[in-house]
């Protein structure tokens, strides 16, 4: 299977720059992943899809400021640090640019030295390895300094920084939003409870690896990167409950999806889990617990739409994408959504 197999054309102008207002406006094209049938409507159609029985599984991750802009100490060299990874002890792996400002040795500073950076060496991808120095409480350094993380097709300028993030967001670690869960208000997640719908909660922080290229042909030869995820046992148990009912187990997001699959047991029965996954979704794939997806539309040759392949089949998704351009969808993370069921 290649890469290529997954490219599709995508006009830029179908890129949304902006979240649509308010968020469960944006538009729905629903699948029926037997048949690849494709009906177009709008995310509060949401709740005609759904069942007394079925579970929701989001994602409850919440997006880092993760941005530093700062200079180098010294020079006064301007240098922009994303955080990645945790190491601990106020280590963390960083994108950094430009890299030649950010060699071992250098120091960092930020909001005018409330926040400093020493660059303890780089790694084999190019990313840096950071120690942090500041006073109190790092993450409410970074909410006082930090940027948002837009993802660098998003050229406008986001207002609201509360936009991209989840109603339900609550666990600070994601270096991008699980967008699919963008589309959700509280009132709509209340009418979905209502409807005998149960909803319950995996944490994956989302890495920037997500969005990065496929760079081998052959995607079998693709790793991925790692990402940390945590199930708890009030979820597992939703989930084993809706098994037993004979309910769907739906994922809202392609995270909460990997999360399910990478804890998955025999019959679809998960357990309370905690760890690191690197798990590669990709048609010919058996999945272990999800019945349904809730999505956004992803990047052409992206594991994302391989995974949705996976799911879908895929001349049912690259259908389904030509009919998204043909009909002017929004696409990617503040775009319009899809339901695979």
């Amino acid at each position: 299977m290649l890469k290529s197999d997954f490219y599709y054309n995508l006009p830029e102008e179908l890129i949304a720059q902006v979240p649509i207002e308010p968020r469960d406006a944006s538009r729905l094209l629903v699948m029926d992943k037997e048949t690849g049938a494709l009906t177009d409507g709008t995310f509060r159609d949401i709740k005609s899809l759904l069942k007394p029985g079925d579970c929701l599984i989001l994602n409850d991750s919440r997006v880092l400021p993760a941005r530093l802009l700062g200079e180098r100490v010294g020079t006064g060299a301007h240098v922009e640090l994303l955080l990645l990874t945790p190491h601990g002890n106020d280590t963390w792996e960083v994108l950094a640019g430009p890299g030649r400002r950010a060699k071992p040795g250098n120091t960092i500073a930020f909001g005018g030295g409330m926040l400093k950076a020493k660059i303890l060496e780089v790694l084999e991808d190019g990313n840096r390895l950071v120690k942090f120095e500041y006073e109190g409480n790092f993450y409410e350094v970074l909410e006082k300094i930090g940027q948002m993380p837009l993802p660098p097709y998003i050229k406008k300028r986001l207002e609201d920084g509360e936009r991209y993030q989840t109603v339900y967001s609550r666990e600070l670690g994601s270096a991008a939003a699980p967008t699919a869960g963008l589309h959700f208000t509280p009132a709509l997640l209340d009418e979905v409870r209502e409807m005998g719908v149960e909803v319950a909660f995996v944490t994956l922080h989302v890495g920037l690896g997500t969005f990065r290229p496929v760079k081998e042909d052959v995607v079998e030869n693709h790793k991925m990167h790692a990402e940390h995820y945590e199930l708890s046992g009030e979820t597992a148990d939703v989930i084993n409950r809706t098994r037993q009912r004979g309910g769907r187990v739906i994922a809202v997001g392609t995270t909460s999806c990997r999360t399910l699959e990478s804890v998955g047991l025999t019959e679809g029965r998960v357990e309370p889990a905690e760890g690191w996954t690197e798990i590669f979704i990709y048609p010919g794939y058996e999945f272990q617990v999800l019945d349904g997806l809730i999505t956004n539309f992803h990047l052409p040759e992206s594991t994302l739409i391989m995974l949705v392949s996976a799911l879908a089949g895929y001349d049912h998704t690259m259908h389904a994408y030509e009919h998204a351009v043909e009909e002017k969808y929004r696409f990617f993370s503040f775009g319009d959504a899809m339901a695979i069921l």
